[in-house]
């Protein structure tokens, strides 16, 4: 049987994951109308993807591998990896928003591999779609990448994959996706089969099992692979280690199922190999050539993760200790090589490519019974040729017109620099490169600015010689000075000072902080005072009580409006924001010494 090995890649909320959904259920290969490749709580709760996964179809006798990517930016670990060990990509583009920025970096890096994209226009039933535009910019941008001329003879494919619809031609009538799928056997060059060499094997994704430890996922370049045989690993580092392998399994759907035997082009799961990690090689002797290594970039951010030890601390949690958290990152650094990890005694410093990225831990780890507490995530300098450098992002942003300035103000205070603006009916798309450092914390206020209005996205550029003089939001932090229960008598009277973080009948703690400063000092109040009791009756006294909703903390935007001398306490049930000295004397003590962890 032929094999086809296909990724599809887009930007975030393109449409990529809607559309496999749509092969699965037409090709037969689920039948609940609700399974989806988003399998994740996570990723059905906010509508992305996370994890790539793998899946598989059979049409026309040929099975189709394919592997859904994710499309945000801080998951770009999760494509890199996928491209090198696929034959063609599905490049999923919106109709009506054209190429963004995560829709360059995956083609980029596809183009760089020799591979020969099919280009889908996805969601043409938009009022808005403009599908001739969106052509055009595709076609613009395989240029503007130095696309060879066979890959700028890309094939094109325009759907609805709501719908589960596809069309060659857009005069042609929409019925299915055959026209998709007979495009992926047409263009897709069939994976090499040649089973007389000896194996070959490359990982390109992990998983993690309790019973089997940990599986690896990968293509098989050369030979088969049978359960039960001893096989060599070739690691990145020149050593060599020798296993026997466990279990194998193959994909069908959405499913995976266990085999015997799988041979040269199919991609596979297997385990038997405890330190197997992305990049390797698995091969039959010593004295075959490994595979060329698999290229991750690097983390851009970190931040320190504590034992939470607040007032509050044990209340809510299930797991505490030091050696809780330890056990459970060393589990995540298993399957997230996009992510490092530096373990201490008492704390752990994550590395991650983003905001994103490292809340995505954070939200699962409180979702397994965990408390924590982490410090403001910051960029990571490099020293390159002798100077220090830090890292720069293409930031992409789409408003409409009349919220144009205050965009342009707010980016320009934080050392970003226009390099393309242009407009389209009211709307404008800005094109911004700009510090890491100064993108941080920006985003929610950002949609404040444009009312909700505006779309934001951005992707890693390199890292350029730091900046000086990046201005930032200036807020400070309402402090509790007491402990007790929140009344709505105190709030009211403290809410003019700025936003609030908490409702009445929140219990606090000493240093806790339960709003910002719009003057942006940091005030020591007292929520918990209520109105004084007397038997004289004076004019204005029994008013009725007005309060504005509170700011909710999530995990995102506690990171983002957190200052240097603050925590993130995260527990199942809350996330709260809480000086890293409690006490006011503490604060002012460390102050003078300016003792904070970052």
């Amino acid at each position: 049987m032929e094999i086809r090995n296909i990724a599809i890649i887009a930007h975030v909320d393109h449409g990529k994951t809607t559309l496999t959904d749509a092969i699965m259920r037409q090709t037969g290969m689920v039948t609940d109308e609700n399974a989806s490749m988003d399998s994740n709580t996570l990723e059905k709760e906010r509508g992305i993807t996370i994890y790539s996964k793998n899946a598989s179809v059979f049409y026309k006798g040929t099975k189709i591998n394919i592997v859904d990517t994710p499309g945000h930016s801080d998951f770009g670990s999760e494509v890199e990896r996928v491209l090198r060990s696929i034959d063609s990509v599905l490049l999923v583009v919106d109709a009506q928003e054209g190429p963004m920025p995560q829709t360059r970096f995956v083609l980029k890096k596809s183009l760089e591999l020799g591979l020969h994209p099919i280009v889908v226009l996805n969601k043409i039933d938009k009022l808005a779609a403009d599908v001739h535009r969106a052509h055009d910019q595709v076609f613009e941008l395989f240029m503007e990448l130095g696309a060879t001329d066979k890959q700028l003879d890309f094939a094109t494919v325009y759907a609805i994959g709501r719908d589960g619809v596809a069309k060659k031609n857009m005069d042609d009538d929409l019925h299915n996706l055959t026209p998709l799928l007979d495009t992926i056997l047409e263009k897709v060059t069939p994976a090499s089969a040649d089973v007389s060499l000896p194996l070959r094997f490359q990982p390109f994704n992990l998983a993690y099992d309790n019973f089997l430890g940990r599986l690896a996922i990968g293509r098989i370049y050369e030979g088969s692979i049978k359960t039960g045989t001893k096989y060599v690993l070739k690691k990145i580092d020149g050593t060599v280690q020798s296993g026997k392998i466990t279990k194998l399994y193959t994909f069908e759907g959405l499913k995976r199922k266990e085999i015997e035997t799988a041979e040269a082009g199919d991609i596979v799961m297997l385990s038997g190999f405890s330190d197997i990690d992305i990049g390797e090689t698995l091969c039959e002797n010593e004295t075959q050539e490994a595979l060329p290594a698999i290229h991750v970039d690097e983390p851009t951010i970190s931040l320190h993760l504590l034992v939470n030890n607040s007032p509050f601390a044990g209340q809510e949690g299930q797991f505490v200790t030091s050696r809780q958290i330890r056990e459970r990152l060393e589990k995540e650094l298993e399957v997230n090589v996009g992510m490092k990890i530096d373990f201490f005694h008492d704390s752990y410093k994550v590395y991650g490519r983003g905001e994103l990225h490292i809340s995505i831990l954070i939200e699962n780890m409180r979702r397994e019974g965990f408390e924590l507490q982490v410090s403001q995530p910051q960029v990571i300098f490099k020293d390159i040729n002798g100077k220090r450098c830090e890292p720069f992002e293409e930031a992409t942003v789409d408003v409409p017109e009349n919220h144009s300035g205050i965009v342009i103000e707010k980016i320009g205070k934080r050392k970003g620099v226009m390099v393309d603006m242009k407009h389209h009916a009211n709307q404008v798309r800005m094109i911004f490169e700009i510090p890491t450092r100064g993108l941080l914390g920006y985003r929610n206020e950002f949609l404040i600015d444009t009312r909700g209005e505006g779309i934001l996205c951005s992707r890693l550029i390199g890292y350029r010689p730091a900046v000086e003089g990046i201005t930032k939001r200036a807020t400070g932090s309402m402090v509790s000075m007491v402990a007790g229960k929140a009344l709505g008598f105190s709030l009211f009277n403290l809410q003019e000072r700025g936003h609030l973080y908490i409702q009445p009948t929140t219990e606090v703690y000493e240093g806790m902080i339960i709003g910002d400063v719009s003057k942006g000092d940091d005030i020591a109040v007292n929520p918990i005072k209520g109105k004084r009791l007397t038997n004289m009756r004076a004019a204005g006294s029994d008013d009725a009580i007005l309060l504005t909703p509170p700011l909710i903390l999530t995990i995102e935007r506690g990171l983002e409006i957190m200052n240097a001398d603050e925590y993130l306490e995260v527990t199942p049930k809350s996330v709260r924001l809480r000086k890293q000295y409690l006490t006011e004397v503490a604060r002012k003590r460390a102050q003078k010494t300016k003792v904070f962890t970052s």
